[in-house]
């Protein structure tokens, strides 16, 4: 999407301290919602991002996973799992399986692109991403409980140029995207943060044996780019409700 087209918003929490080693992967277990007023042009969607290269955004490393409702690319209405990556800073980059980057394994649970169907419009996944000693690969496992993740793939450190070894930031939260001029769409299940609202839940970092690990709260900071639209609670008992109505025309 052309930056001076479309407009994004969103609600977050980032380590922005990270150590002399890096991070090496994060996992979330997230609320997931139908949002079937979601138009053509718009997305809306919960994310962990595992990003590196910021001092060089031209070179700008990212990986993602995570709900979204896309209209657009997937053509229903539908809450849909996704992956993506880029190593060019969004000049370029893959969702799913459309190109060759992303690894499936056999008998996943679960496929890029897969359609989820929140029983009573709201469900719970769990994964987590992570850089396994191993082999190098940055991993990716899913379940609906946080105690029984299972493969679904990986993508290769020959992907990457900064995220070959490390990562540099971790983050979880909503996003979304909207054509500029018109109002944007719900983030999370559209309510303002609190008891009601989408939450992250079981937000850790994730060490190269695939075990996840508590965040220093020092070393976690909040970002929501239009408060009028979208929000993020304090972070407490390693999680945070996100969220807002949406309606903002930037």
């Amino acid at each position: 999407m052309g930056a001076f087209l479309y407009y994004e918003m969103y609600a977050e929490y980032r380590v922005d301290t990270h150590p002399a080693g890096g991070y090496t992967g994060g996992m979330a277990t997230l609320d997931v919602y139908s949002i079937t007023s979601v138009m053509s042009g718009e997305v809306t969607a919960a994310v962990i991002w595992v990003s590196a290269g910021y001092t060089d955004r031209s070179d700008f490393n990212e990986i993602q996973a995570g709900w979204m409702v896309h209209p657009s690319r997937y053509r229903d209405n539908k809450t849909h799992f996704f992956v993506y990556w880029t190593t060019d800073g969004y000049r370029s980059g893959c969702y799913d399986l459309d190109c060759t980057g992303f690894v499936p394994v056999n008998g996943a649970s679960i496929t890029p692109g897969d359609t989820l169907e929140p029983a009573h419009g709201q469900a719970k996944i769990s994964f987590k991403i992570f850089k396994n000693k191993e082999d190098g690969d940055w991993w990716l496992h899913f379940g609906y409980d946080v105690n029984n993740l299972s493969p679904v793939g990986f993508w290769p450190k020959s992907l990457f140029t900064h995220l070959e070894d490390q990562a540099e930031f971790i983050t979880w939260g909503g996003i979304t995207t909207c054509p500029r001029g018109n109002a944007s769409p719900p983030m999370g299940n559209g309510h303002w943060p609190g008891k009601n609202s989408a939450s992250f839940q079981n937000v850790q970092l994730v060490d190269t044996n695939g075990q996840g690990y508590t965040p220093s709260v020092w070393t976690l900071e909040v970002y929501a780019n239009n408060k009028k639209c979208y929000q993020a609670s304090t972070f407490l008992d390693d999680m945070f409700y996100y969220g807002g109505p949406g309606g903002c025309v930037n």
